[in-house]
Formats: C-alpha cells, structure tokens, sequence
C-alpha cells in the first residue's frame, strides 16, 4: 500500500484479512497464500479508486481485470454463504471511483427483463467489455448524488435509462439533471414488477433505496453492515443532509421486506426476517439516541 490510500474500506473487505485499518488508511497485514487469496488481492488492487495497491503478479492483475463484475459467493461465507438462483445474478462491479469516495456498485444480470446498474464504478475498458458479454445495462439506477461517478458514460455507451431522485439535483448540474427519469415525492414507485424504489432521504435530501425481488436491498450510503459494532448502522458523521430525517426513514424500512443489504460504503450482510426486524429496530433506536 502507498500514502494515496483513501481509507474507503473497499480492499478490506474484498480480500478480508489481507488488509486492515492502520491509522486512519489501509494497510497489508499478510501476504496471500494459495490462489484463492492471491485471486482476492488482487480483485482488491483492481478495485482501489487510488491505485493505492502494488505486489501483484502481472497474471493476477490481468486476470482481475477481466473477471469483474464478480458474483457474491466469490467472497465466500462473509457475503452470506453460497449463491442460490437469485444471488447468483447479483455481481459486485468492482473498478471503485475516487469520486465516489470508494463506494461499491453493483450488476444484476436480468436477460429477459433488462440488466441493471446500481450506481456507477469508474470507466474502464476491460469492465465495459465484461458487461457487454453479460449483455449491456438497460438500467443505472442511482442511490443518491454522491456515488455516480461515470454514470453519464456508463449510459451513453449502452443507452441505459438512468434514475435518480430529483432532490438530488441541484441548479446548474446538467449531467445529473439530464437524467433519463428524475423521481419525485417520498412515496414508493415500482419501477416494474421486480424492482421497487423507496425514498429514504437523510444521508442527501434525495437518497433511496432499490429493492430487487423482496430479497436484495440496495442501500447506498444509508444503511450498511458494521464489522466494528456486529450489527446494522447508519453513518452519522456522513449524513450531509438531515439526521432526524434520515431516523425517520429508516423507521419506515423496518415493516420492509429485504433479506440481503448491499451498499455503496460499509459492508453488506444477508439477514433472516427474524433478525432483520429485530436488527433495524434497535437500529432506529440507537439512531434516535444521537
């Protein structure tokens, strides 16, 4: 690792027990061993916003490149185990932008039904090659304005509809507020029979959330899995718009049904419905308390 680190916890979930939090950056703590490690250092390296990361064999890198985006189960047991027939459509983007700070992006592989963008990851030739032999994007579905990152390239090269709430435009942005459909209100919109968004302003006035199939809920940068507390949280040194606000939305998320929370920034985690109530209850509870 060099100084450019960013400390956006992307490598250290990735390749989990080769880097840890060193101070206020990442650093490598083992080296990989075996081609499994090996294979997730440097998927790590790959994803870095920073380029902060260095070691691997030329092989590896290349072989990184090519593979993302990555299905879930690539991580193993941390991301919720083996893949069934609806998490095995669900793949990580990989290709981490600076400008979102790190945050993840995620692939959902729909062939009869239009294949799916959550959020952006950087522009890069080997990714967009990939999601081409996946058959293109169709949709960009944006969580919120701080994670769009190359979303406008993203969608001129596979004319892919974009969406994004239009609380999250501000005056004078032409690239955000040339999406394809701005979304209004704070009421839930089904987006077709299969993906539903909810509003949750808080993080930005114009954060949501996407929710594939009841199961998959992708959360952006308002809620996350927290390796440090073992449970769910919300960020309140990074909410940029209104802490009651975003209390009160996440209250509306505990009657919802999801089994899987995959965001932007913090680590993702797969819940049975008992736990996922009981969780996001306490949740709303120490959020009120701050």
């Amino acid at each position: 690792m060099d100084q450019s680190c960013i400390d956006c916890d992307a490598c250290r979930w990735i390749a989990e027990g080769l880097f840890e939090r060193v101070g206020d950056a990442s650093a490598v703590v083992r080296q990989p061993v075996g081609a499994h490690e090996r294979q997730a250092a440097a998927l790590a390296l790959v994803a870095c916003p920073t380029a902060s990361i260095g070691g691997a064999s030329k092989e590896d890198v290349l072989a990184a490149r090519r593979a993302f985006p990555v299905p879930l189960a690539t991580y193993g047991a941390a991301w919720g185990g083996a893949a069934d027939g609806d998490s095995a459509r669900v793949l990580h983007a990989g290709y981490h932008a600076e400008s979102s700070f790190g945050a993840a992006s995620w692939f959902v592989q729909r062939p009869e039904r239009g294949n799916v963008l959550i959020d952006s990851p950087r522009w890069s030739q080997p990714l967009v090659e990939r999601l081409e032999a996946l058959g293109g994007v169709d949709w960009i579905l944006l969580t919120h304005r701080d994670d769009v990152a190359d979303h406008a390239r993203f969608q001129e090269h596979f004319g892919a509809t974009r969406v994004l709430h239009a609380d999250d435009v501000r005056a004078g942005e032409a690239e955000l507020a040339g999406v394809e459909r701005l979304v209004r209100g704070d009421d839930a919109i089904e987006l077709d029979d299969e993906w539903t968004l909810l509003p949750v302003p808080g993080h930005t006035r114009g954060s949501v959330v996407f929710l594939w199939r009841q199961r998959f809920l992708f959360s952006g940068d308002h809620l996350a899995w927290s390796p440090k507390r073992r449970d769910l949280v919300a960020f309140r040194s990074a909410c940029w718009f209104d802490w009651d606000v975003q209390t009160r939305s996440m209250e509306r998320l505990v009657d919802v049904d999801f089994e899987w929370v995959l965001p932007g920034h913090g680590r993702l985690c797969r819940l049975d419905e008992h736990e996922r109530r009981a969780r996001m209850t306490a949740l709303v509870a120490w959020m009120r308390e701050r």
